[in-house]
């Protein structure tokens, strides 16, 4: 199941940005993605559905942006992991 949203952009900024409607819209999605991963909200495969994206393609969407899949909240951490690897 899909739901639908509709948003309002300004003709102004549509017409500085130079792109069709559904190029800026799926950047939009693209961009939700990316900060829902970053904030945790969503899982990896849940952001690469909303981005219209396979996994590993939005994998490296976020490569572009220097969003790690990785996430360690210190380096022993890290350090940690990569000793139990």
């Amino acid at each position: 199941m899909t739901v639908a949203a509709k948003i309002t952009i300004p003709e102004s900024i549509l017409l500085s940005l130079r792109e069709p409607v559904e190029s800026i819209g799926l950047d939009m999605k693209r961009t939700l993605a990316m900060r829902y991963y970053t904030d945790r909200r969503l899982s990896l495969g849940q952001c690469a559905e909303l981005a219209e994206m396979n996994e590993k393609s939005f994998v490296n969407y976020l490569s572009r942006y220097d969003v790690s899949i990785f996430s360690f909240d210190s380096e022993t951490e890290l350090l940690e992991d990569i000793a139990n690897a």
